[in-house]
């Protein structure tokens, strides 16, 4: 297998974008065309930061292109690839932010790479290497890889969420009961 490069603050795996150093594991398998990825950020997302804040949870972005058939621009693979430059500059979480708080409607061209690139300066990614890797699709084939590991783990649809490996309901209340009732396994650790 050819070596896909992989962003800053990935898992030991590939799969995702860890933040936070806490004891239980929250993955989300988000796509940034989804409008339901949108809302579980803007319901959940707030409380999940708090709770990766207090060192309660590692937080495990997989960023997905699933939805690039509801896009003319394979606009979910390129706003992923381009939300991992944002993890190499160190503005993960607020590049994912302002990808949602942009999001374009299905079935239209989405963001163009320019665009991806502007609202990575509106967060701070102002570094020249940040743009070359949004217009250069550097992590286009790592985009690709996460899609098929996802796939491979039986995720059908975006949002969905794991605790420490289980699968519960993309709320924060599911989550959070998830996160009282499961032994911790830090399963990134290396």
């Amino acid at each position: 297998m050819d070596v896909i490069p992989t962003p800053a603050g990935v898992t030991h795996d590939g799969t995702g974008i860890a933040v936070g150093q806490g004891p239980a594991i929250v993955e989300a398998y988000i796509d940034f065309l989804c409008p339901f990825c949108r809302m579980f950020e803007e319901r959940s997302g707030p409380g999940l930061e708090a709770m990766m804040n207090q060192g309660q949870i590692t937080l495990v972005y997989h960023p997905l292109g699933f939805l690039d058939g509801l896009s003319t621009t394979n606009y979910s693979s390129r706003a992923a690839a381009a939300s991992a430059c944002a993890s190499d500059g160190g503005r993960f979480l607020p590049y994912l932010h302002a990808l949602y708080e942009n999001q374009p409607p299905e079935g239209g061209p989405g963001l163009s790479d320019e665009d991806l690139v502007v609202l990575g300066r509106v967060v701070g990614l102002t570094d020249r290497a940040f743009a070359d890797g949004v217009l250069t699709g550097t992590y286009l084939p790592w985009t690709a890889f996460v899609t098929e590991q996802a796939v491979q783990r039986g995720v059908r649809g975006t949002p969905t969420v794991f605790v420490d490996g289980a699968p519960v309901p993309p709320n924060l209340d599911g989550i959070i009961a998830a996160i009282e009732r499961t032994p911790v396994r830090d399963r990134y650790s290396s």
